[in-house]
């Protein structure tokens, strides 16, 4: 089961691929916008992110030999869930209408919330494999500690999504006239969505945005393991476990200002008052655990030179 699974989650990852790449040349014929953004880029965008959480996940999966069938569940899970958003995004984009928070029309709501089902699914499966890996016994305890605190952040960082759902003050006051609301949810505090943002990425520059924080988090079960593989020949087995704490101790904390950041609607291009200083903060510990690294690294790979003869 496990060894039919995870192929086929792969097979998945490239067909995202090969659709970002046809969402990119969407994006150049096709002017229409929505919501601020032109048409194709939510898919474009989600289209890569599936397609790399998806070659990482599998990449992880295969290292749960100790729970074959809940690796081979978790690849089929993961494999539908991103066959049914990108399904239903892509379709959303081609109807010219939004794929999130949109509750204008009874069949919108419907999309809106499959997508939404079909992400807990993933973000509750992604946090059982979190757990097991924390069972699973590793020969390299670097690289283990790097997938099990990697994991964890990306199931917390996945969690923030939840925060986008939950309708705005303005929308509740809509409904409360209206007696429906056309919009349900938003990633913007303190602003509305669709203003202007960061080229590509399209994060706010105006006010706070949760897309920032939820990147980031999402993004941890590449970026940890990414430094214990890096580490592997300069260092030794307790510096580079201390190392590949450290720099999951950074991201977290990392991750908790820029969502801090955002809840106060303040733009990651602008941050004020006390985020400012904690960021900087996070810089100079940052850099120290840099220096660390880099000395650790020295000491292993400085050559051992032979005793001086002496002269008798």
């Amino acid at each position: 089961m496990m060894l039919r699974s995870i192929p086929w989650l792969v097979r998945t990852s490239w067909l995202m691929a090969v659709l970002a790449v046809g969402f990119c040349i969407a994006l150049l014929l096709d002017p229409r916008m929505i919501d601020g953004a032109p048409a194709w880029l939510k898919p474009m965008k989600f289209a890569v992110s599936l397609s790399i959480y998806g070659f990482t996940f599998a990449w992880i999966l295969r290292r749960l030999t100790a729970w074959p069938r809940l690796a081979a569940v978790a690849a089929w899970i993961t494999t539908a869930t991103a066959l049914v958003e990108m399904g239903l995004i892509g379709m959303q984009a081609g109807r010219g209408v939004a794929s999130h928070f949109n509750t204008g029309t009874l069949f919108d709501a419907a999309v809106y919330g499959v997508m939404g089902v079909a992400i807990t699914i993933q973000t509750l499966t992604a946090g059982v494999v979190s757990l097991v890996l924390w069972r699973q016994p590793f020969s390299d305890t670097a690289m283990g500690l790097a997938l099990r605190l990697g994991m964890a952040i990306t199931v917390i960082g996945g969690g923030t999504g939840g925060l986008m759902s939950r309708p705005t003050e303005a929308q509740r006051l809509h409904m409360e006239a209206a007696g429906g609301m056309r919009r349900t949810g938003s990633h913007s505090i303190g602003g509305e969505d669709g203003g202007a943002g960061l080229p590509a990425l399209r994060w706010s520059t105006e006010h706070g945005d949760i897309r920032v924080p939820h990147f980031l988090g999402l993004h941890a079960m590449q970026a940890i393991p990414l430094i214990a593989l890096i580490t592997r020949r300069r260092m030794s087995g307790r510096s580079r476990s201390i190392v590949v704490a450290g720099a999951a101790g950074s991201y977290g904390v990392l991750f908790a200002l820029l969502l801090a950041q955002a809840l106060a609607g303040q733009p990651l291009t602008a941050p004020a008052g006390w985020m400012a200083h904690a960021l900087t903060l996070w810089a100079v510990a940052t850099a120290g655990l840099m220096g660390f690294a880099w000395a650790a690294s020295r000491r292993v790979t400085a050559p051992i030179l032979p005793p001086a003869n002496k002269i008798t």
